[in-house]
Formats: C-alpha cells, structure tokens, sequence
C-alpha cells in the first residue's frame, strides 16, 4: 500500500476534512459586517446589504455549482484512498501496519482470519504472535532486522498447532512503509501455505510410488542425455551387475553399459526439429563382469525446435531369457544382432534408390549417426567428388552384377579420412526392400602409414642419391685439394699463381663442407661420439648462439635438471642445434623469442610422442621452440629435404635442416617438428639415453691440444695404393713419393691382388679405397688377410667408418682417411700407421 495513503487507514470510518477555525472567522466577519451595517442607519445600510446578500448569493451559486460537478466535497474521503483501502481489504495475503512504537495503525480482513483475532480490539503485531515459538520467533526476529537495515524480505515457517489442531505452515513478510514523526512504519504480510504444501507432500508421494513401481518393473529403463546417464531403474541395474550408487551424478555413461561402437545408435540420433524420435534396436549390453546381456531397446528422443536432442526414454528388454530349442527363431534374431553390431566391419544395407536400409553400429559411428539412419542416401556420407566413383560400384550392384574390386573414397579432404567399400548385390532381399550390401573399412590410418613409408622411402632414396654423390664428389675435391697443396709446396708466397693456387684450395675446402652436410644427410660421415652432459654443452653454447641470433631476437634456455648423459659427436651436436637457431632467426625478420629446453623424458612418457615414433625407452629431450611465422602444411613434408629451402635465391643452400635430420638419425636420435603458420615452430630431439657398461667420464668438450713440434713426414718402405679414380690416385702416388716411399699402384682390387702376388714380400702397407668396381675394399682386406695376417691396410672413403666396418671380419683392425684428405693428413696417416710396426 502506497506511503501517502496510510494516515487515512488509521480508522475505520472515514475522517470529515476541513478547518474549525477557518469556519469561526468566516462566521465573525459576517457578524461584523452585519453590526457594522445596523450602525450606519437603514438608509445608508440598504446599499452594502443588497450588495452583501448579492455576493453571499453568487457564492452559494458557486459552492453549488462546484459541488455538482464533483470540485467540491463535504465529508468525504479521496476517492484514491477509498480504492486503495478495498484492494487492501479484499488482498488475498493478510496485512498489517504497524508504526515504530509496535502499535498496529491497519490490519485488513485476511490478517485478522489468519492470526485469529476476533475484533479490531484484538489485532497483534507479528512480532507478537509468535514469541512461544523458536522457529517462528527466529524467523520474524531476521524479517525485522531486515527491515531496520531497509530491507523487503520473507520467509517461510512452521507453527506447530494444539494437540486438537494440525501444524500450519505460514509465509511471512516485512518491508519499510513511510515514516512518520515516531520514525518509519513496517508493512507486514502473512500468507497460509498449509494446503499448498499438503498438496506439494501428496504429489511427492505419488511420485515416491511411481519411481517405485518403474524401479521394479519387469522391464529395464534408463534416461541419458548428451552420453550421460541421468536415471537407471534397479531392475536394469541388477540385470548389469552394478551398484545403483554408482549411476549418480557424474556415475556411469552409456558408454560404460553399451560396448563398442554401438553405443553411436543410442547417442547419434538424426535430429527432428520439434519433434520425437523412437527406434527400436537389438543390441548387446556390458555388465559389470564383462559378460554380454542381449537386450531389445525402444530408444526415444525428443528434440527441440533447433534441434537439439533432450534426454532419452529407452525401455530395455532381456532377451538372455528362453529355450533356445523351443524357440530357435527368436536365438538366431539374438545371435545375428550381436554378429551385426559387434562386427569391426562398418556393414549398411541399401534399396533399389540408394537409400540405407539399416546399418549396423560401426557403420554409424564411422559415417556420423544421423547420415547412416534409415531412408537417407547413401552417397551422403560422401562428399561430392567421391560421391562419382561409388556411385558407378553401387549401380553395377544393384542391377545385381558385383563391381570389379572395392571402391577408396576420401571422405573428407581436410581432416584426411578415407575408407574402403565393398559392394555385393542382394538377389533375395526384395520381400525386405534390401537391393545391395554395402561393406565399409575406415582406411584413414593405413593411407597415413603408407604416407609415412612413401616419405620414409623417398628420404631414403634421396640420402642414397646424396651420398653416391658426395662420394663422386669426393674424389674430385680430394685431386683438387691435393694437387692444390703440391702446388703450393713447390711455391713461395712471393709468386704471382700462390695467391690463385690458395683462392682453389680455398673453394675446394667450402664445396668439401658441402659435401659433408650431403654425408650427413645420408648417414655416412665421420662421427666421434663421446659421452655429454647436454647441460654444460648448452651453456657453452649459448654465448655463440646469442651472437647468431641478433639482438632482435631473445634467447632463453631453460636447462632440466640431473640431465641423462648422452653418446653423440659434440661439433655435430652442435651444428644441429646452430642451424635449428639460425632457421629460426630466419624466420622471425622482425623479432621475437627462441626458447631451447633440455629435459629428461622416461620411458614411460614415450607414449607421450607416438606421432614421432619415440621408441619405448629413456631420452633426453632438447626442444627448439621460435615465435616466427611458422611453416605451412604443405612445406612441412619437404622440410628435410636436401637443396629445398623457401629462402630467397643466393639466401640458403637448403642443407641446413637434412643436416640436421642426417645428424640426428645417425647418432640414433629422433626427430619430430610441430609447427602452425603465424604461431611459430617447435623441433624436438630426442637423444637415447647413455648407460655406460664401464665407468665413463662425460666429456664437456674437446679439450684445444698443445702446439704439436715439427715432425719428420719422411719416410721409406713399399707401399701398395689401390684407387679406381685415377686423378687420386696420381696425387697419392705422387705425394707418397716424394716423401721417399716406392708406391705401387693399382685400379681395383683385383689388380691388387696380382700385385701382391707379384710383390707381397715387400708391401709394408696397403692404402686402398673402399668403394670400387669389381672388388670392394672390406673384400680386398679379407683376401690380403687370408694370405698375409700382419699385413696394415688404410681405407680411404667419403662415407663413415660405421658404414663399410659392418662388411669386415669382426675385430679386423684397420687405419681409416676420411676423402677429402690434404696432402699432410695423407702423409700424416700413412707415417703414423707405418710406424706401429717399425
């Protein structure tokens, strides 16, 4: 009720407005008018009273005049107070107000019913009503805390009633009226709510009976939404084997009690905009033992107007039950669903038009649920262009002719899936409208592996390609750079050609620099492995790296802790982590982050990286990670790839990153690149842990050697050069004697061997190639070893010692000169391994 209108609903009858002190003046003017009239005289009064009767007239007229047009009332309340009193009157909540002193100044009718006064005399505050009660005299104590901090508030209570009379349940309510010069007025409300809770008790008692009759119905019930199991009656969960504890919210799923791919059925329904879907599906359900329960279902959904599905109704009935003998028919129907829906085969029959028939779970889990309903056409699980080359199969099949092999259809092209269809015709399945069986294997993974063994194929025969390559090459920079140091040695630093003889060497050294990344990329250069502590690597090695990166570029290296020792050859490591910065650096022109971490990964995080094909053993992890423009989808595959570079002409050599793969895969490391255009790239290598069979001391770097004093290179003996390229082997012969040695020479190992058998006494050593036509080098040795055991043989070779040492008789001893050697390292090695004998 409206603050203004609460001094008029003091009292019962309506208060008469007005003044009596206004009524007393206007009453003593005209009685002064009138004495003052009497003593002027009759003559002279006649005038002023036929003026003043005039004026009293015009008045009277007006006061009428404003009373019948309703301007002016006598005794009577404002109609708006009227009104507000009969709507109070006639609320249906009782009310009451009370000012601050307690007193009540209004209470309407229902007030006085519900708190049970019989008169006006009667009426109690609510604060006052209730004070034999705890509950109640707690409740209405908060309502009028409430108020006195202006607050509206309500609350429900419980009076407990006499022993002749039932318990009432009671709403009551506070809140702020207006203030009055005693302070502010409280409007209290009470409403009865006895019979509304009886009625919510009688309805939660029907609804105790119902849950008890569905919980111990013959049949099995269960309600899921969104995969998740809301409501399971007992009957269903004795069948399975479960607690009903444990289908609470956040229990089981339908997942947990439908195996397999059979659960899509229940949970890939084809929406029905506004409308309500039943199916009815003979499935096998999982109990908790693992045994299998055959079961029919009567599966419904409701779905709202966009679509979306709401939460089923799905009536389970046991079909384990019965003779099998007396009923045969009903054991085969029972044995065919399990067959069907459990089959790892995605199985659809379709009619006459093309249009699915039924289809069996796999088939809706790996074509989506609502393309694989009934009635819809096939092709839909296609995309267009797949949809002409089954669309040829299924027309021969349902003229009833079986196509020629199955049919690959990329299903989507984005994420990669495939699959695999056969297709057989159906000469007996008129009476069902079945026309054709279409049978269907997800081939997503197998087109995937076989993307990786073509790569991994690729890889290989380019390494091949690259490597007999950098062996020709070889051979050519071993003449050039050998010839090159025979120039020099014959020539003073003060002559006009020793400038151009350093200029060819010069270059002969960077092309044979290429020539070693190529190695690398085809696992066959020289490595000298030696046992690391990764961590002190990295810190030596950052200072470099800061230098390469630039200021533009901020590095953070963020070392794990009790790193794993590892075996790897540190100038290689080394070189792979450089050329992994210098492409990053690249690839952020305008700045940002590179981040090396080094942490060690347990064999049982290995699964962690399946997609690098980390082997199931410990590593030490060091991951490369920029912030630069990243590498696109269609580049990433040739990343490895030697001379393939997206750099500008004359900016790269496109051997950086085969580098890197060679490095890493011939110190038996792994390599796994992430990488996601504008958001930057992530290598990863992944180093095997060292377990060393004897005690090793990690080795931090190669500790500089101390200045060597000349040494005699001369020396003297018979010595057999075997080489099928015939510039090195000039240069060799030619070097070796003029350093005194007499120096056999000979194309190939079969020439070499009539050597020996020509001079065999007096060959002292056997410097030889390993790769040549008709007789390799490891068979050369066999042969020399089977004759003369003591004779020393040196191998020449561009590849890795590790390649060819694998073709010797194991424990052989052999010296090794990597191509492409200077004329000292030629010198250097043919003294020194001459000398063991001497």
């Amino acid at each position: 009720m409206a603050d203004s209108g609460t001094d008029d609903l003091r009292h019962d009858r309506p208060e008469i407005g007005g003044s009596i002190r206004l009524v007393l003046a206007v009453a003593l003017a005209l009685v002064g008018a009138v004495v003052s009239l009497l003593l002027l005289g009759r003559d002279r009064a006649d005038p002023w009273i036929i003026g003043l009767l005039t004026l009293l007239a015009v008045a009277g007229v007006f006061a009428l005049f404003a009373y019948a047009t309703g301007l002016l009332r006598f005794g009577l309340a404002e109609p708006r107070d009227e009104l507000a009193r009969r709507i109070v009157d006639s609320a249906a909540e009782g009310m009451s107000i009370v000012d601050p002193l307690g007193r009540v100044l209004y209470a309407n009718p229902r007030y006085r019913d519900i708190t049970g006064a019989a008169s006006e005399d009667e009426v109690r505050p609510i604060e006052r009503l209730f004070t034999s009660d705890p509950d109640a005299s707690e409740a209405v104590y908060r309502l009028a805390q409430g108020v006195r901090e202006g607050k509206a508030l309500t609350e429900e209570v419980r009076i407990a009633g006499l022993p002749d009379q039932p318990a009432r349940w009671l709403k009551l309510g506070a809140r702020p009226a207006h203030s009055t010069r005693a302070g502010r007025a409280v409007v209290w409300t009470v409403s009865d709510l006895t019979r509304e809770r009886e009625r919510q008790e009688s309805a939660f008692l029907e609804l105790q009976h119902a849950i008890d009759y569905l919980d111990h119905a013959p049949a099995g019930f269960f309600s899921a939404a969104g995969g998740a199991i809301h409501y399971i009656n007992a009957t269903l969960v004795d069948w399975l084997g479960y607690d009903l504890a444990e289908f609470g919210p956040g229990g089981l799923s339908v997942a947990d009690i439908v195996p397999g791919a059979a659960a899509t059925l229940l949970t890939g329904m084809a929406p029905a905009p506004g409308g309500v879907r039943t199916e009815v599906i003979d499935l096998d359900l999982k109990r908790k033992n693992g045994q299998r329960l055959p079961v029919r279902l009567w599966h419904r959904v409701a779905f709202a107007a966009d679509g979306t599905p709401g939460a089923s109704r799905t009536l389970v009935v046991d079909r384990s039950h019965g003779d099998s003998q007396q009923d045969p028919l009903r054991a085969a129907e029972v044995r065919f669903a399990r067959f069907f829906h459990n089959s790892p085969i995605a199985i659809a029959a379709i009619d006459g038009r093309g249009r699915i028939v039924r289809a069996n779970a796999m088939f809706a889990r790996l074509f989506g649920g609502p393309n694989s309903e009934a009635g819809r056409p096939i092709v839909r699980i296609f995309g267009e262009p797949a949809q002409a080359g089954f669309s040829e199969a299924a027309e021969l099949a349902l003229k009833g002719q079986t196509p020629p092999g199955p049919v690959d259809v990329v299903l989507d092209r984005e994420s990669g899936r495939s699959a695999r269809f056969y297709l057989s015709p159906v000469k007996d399945g008129e009476a069902e409208g079945e026309a054709a069986i279409v049978y269907a294997i997800e081939t997503t993974e197998q087109r995937a592996l076989e993307a990786q063994f073509a790569q991994s194929q690729k890889m290989q025969a380019v390494g091949q390609l690259a490597g007999g390559v950098a062996h020709d090459f070889n051979n050519v920079l071993t003449a050039i750079i050998g010839y090159s140091d025979l120039l020099l040695a014959n020539s003073r630093p003060t002559d006009p050609s020793f400038q151009d003889v350093m200029q060819i060497k010069q270059n002969a050294n960077r092309a044979a620099g290429l020539v070693r990344q190529l190695l690398a990329f085809s696992r066959r250069q020289t490595l000298r492995p030696q046992v690391l502590n990764l961590g002190d690597v990295m810190s030596d090695l950052s200072m470099l790296l800061r230098r390469l990166l630039g200021e533009m570029v901020k590095l953070e290296v963020k070392e794990g802790r009790d790193l794993w020792p590892v075996k790897a050859d540190l100038n290689q490591f080394e070189q792979v982590i450089v050329n992994l910065a210098v492409n990053a650096r690249d690839a952020m022109p305008d700045g940002g982050s590179l981040t090396i971490r080094t942490i060690n990964v347990p064999a049982s995080d290995a699964a962690d990286y399946a997609e690098a094909g980390l082997p199931h053993a410990d590593h030490v992890l060091v991951e490369v990670a920029d912030t630069g423009s990243g590498i696109p989808a269609d580049v990433i595959d040739k990343i490895f790839e030697p001379f393939f570079t997206t750099k500008e002409v004359g900016k790269g050599t496109g051997l950086g990153l085969s580098t890197v793969y060679g490095i890493v895969k011939q110190t038996g490391g792994t390599l796994q690149v992430e990488s996601e255009p504008g958001r930057g790239s992530v290598f990863r290598v992944f180093l095997p842990r060292h377990v060393p069979e004897v005690v090793e001391i990690p080795v931090k770097a190669a500790e500089p050697e101390a200045p060597a004093k000349p040494a005699d290179l001369t020396g003297r003996g018979t010595l057999l050069l075997v080489e099928d390229e015939e510039a090195v082997r000039a240069f060799a012969a030619r070097a070796l004697a003029s350093r005194g040695y007499q120096v056999l020479e000979a194309g190939s190992g079969i020439e070499a061997l009539e050597v020996m058998a020509e001079h065999g006494d007096e060959v002292k050593l056997v410097l030889s190639d390993v790769v040549m036509p008709e007789m390799d080098g490891p068979s050369l040795l066999k042969e020399l070893r089977a004759a003369n055991p003591d004779i020393k043989v040196i191998f020449m070779s561009g590849y890795a010692e590790e390649a060819f040492a694998k073709n010797l008789p194991q424990g052989a001893a052999f010296g090794f000169l990597p191509k492409p050697f200077t004329l000292k390292q030629l010198i250097e090695t043919v003294k020194e391994n001459i000398g063991r004998n001497d």
